[in-house]
């Protein structure tokens, strides 16, 4: 496996939930780290408590101009880039009635086109290391929860991505991949107003006994997995479960 220390790693959402933890368990095994978010206050923070490592940008990565400043600053960061972390999304829970073309695409855009585009920009300096791409897919692709679609189906097109984007450019060296993580708590539930923290807190726990190993997970698992994605040098083309087997269907 390759080493971590020294890699460079772009890791978008890194503000908050699975990309702070990334974020923190990369730097602290050496690696170079490039955060963004929308919420300068928050990458801020995370990137000074980090330290040296950790560098930071206030980007929203559907905004074009956005992309590159945060490519610009991964290469100033650690001269070049190894890695990206494809996290920054957004969630859209609604039923069929609700459905409207504006929000539907814009969670395509936030969960699906953003992180396209940014590969692209990152592309040419993934190659040059032969780096790779971990993208953040969902246990809701494999699991049915009554208005969830807008967000299933974009995860569901991630999973397609990664394979498709891995037969693409492997041969140019770059390694695609991509997680599922079953439930953790993160502010992703949060942030579409329709409950609260410690709503969202209930709302898990309750989803214990859809996971054989009996418990919701962690922030700091996912990032785990995400690190195996980032330096296993012959594996791509996979979405790695890190699920406490919620992706079985059993439920206790």
């Amino acid at each position: 496996m390759r080493e971590l220390k020294d890699m460079s790693v772009v890791v978008t959402g890194g503000g908050s939930g699975i990309g702070e933890a990334t974020a923190r368990r990369l730097a602290a095994g050496g690696a170079m780290v490039t955060i963004c978010g929308r919420r300068e206050e928050k990458v801020r923070s995370v990137a000074t408590e980090i330290g040296e490592f950790c560098t930071w940008v206030r980007a929203d990565v559907t905004n074009a101009d956005d992309r590159s400043a945060l490519i610009t600053r991964a290469v100033e960061h650690g001269g070049g880039i190894d890695a990206l972390v494809s996290n920054a999304g957004n969630m859209e829970r609604s039923p069929i009635g609700e459905w409207t073309a504006e929000r539907l695409l814009k969670v395509f855009n936030e969960n699906v086109v953003a992180g396209m585009l940014l590969s692209q920009e990152a592309l040419p300096y993934l190659e040059a290391r032969r780096g790779s791409i971990v993208f953040i897919g969902s246990i809701y692709t494999v699991r049915s929860y009554p208005g969830a679609a807008p967000y299933a189906v974009t995860k569901g097109a991630l999973e397609t991505l990664i394979r498709v984007l891995a037969a693409e450019i492997g041969p140019r060296g770059v390694r695609v991949g991509g997680i599922r993580p079953g439930a953790v708590l993160t502010e992703i539930n949060q942030r579409t107003g329709l409950v609260d923290g410690e709503q969202a807190a209930a709302r898990l726990a309750a989803m214990a006994d859809h996971h054989v190993l009996r418990r919701i997970g962690t922030t700091a698992e996912i990032a785990e997995g995400i690190e195996y994605l980032i330096r296993a040098e012959w594996t791509t083309g996979e979405l790695l479960s890190v699920d406490g087997g919620m992706g079985l269907g059993v439920i206790s």
